[in-house]
């Protein structure tokens, strides 16, 4: 599977930025789907991950309320949409996908892209 983000940029504290993933290489709908990201010199973290179906989401406790994720099967791709941005959301941020079908978001992701860059500046 290939996972092609995009999407960041900078932007002010209290903006929103949508971050999009779109999967190639295996029927996208069978598959749960996640966002990671990773601070500068920090570990990469979950962010917001979905069931195959999309009938189950997880966020991270920092990401509660203000960032929701969605998928739209017949584009396949996967969103994070990013309201209400703090400083402390300044990170790379990257989609991610498991190798078992049919999973709910409790998976362990094995495929990543490539990362995009989100800078929020206060």
């Amino acid at each position: 599977v290939q996972l092609q983000a995009s999407g960041g940029g900078t932007v002010q504290a209290g903006g929103s930025l949508r971050l999009s993933c779109v999967a190639t290489g295996r029927p996208f709908r069978s598959y749960a789907m996640a966002w990671f990201r990773q601070p500068p010199g920090e570990e990469r973290e979950l962010v917001a991950a979905m069931s195959w179906s999309g009938g189950s989401t997880n966020y991270a406790d920092s990401v509660k309320g203000r960032f929701t994720i969605s998928r739209d099967n017949a584009k396949n791709t996967v969103y994070l949409q990013m309201n209400s941005l703090k400083p402390e959301d300044t990170a790379v941020y990257y989609c991610a996908a498991p190798d078992v079908i049919f999973s709910d978001y409790r998976v362990r992701y094995d495929y990543f892209g490539q990362g995009t860059l989100v800078t929020v500046s206060s």
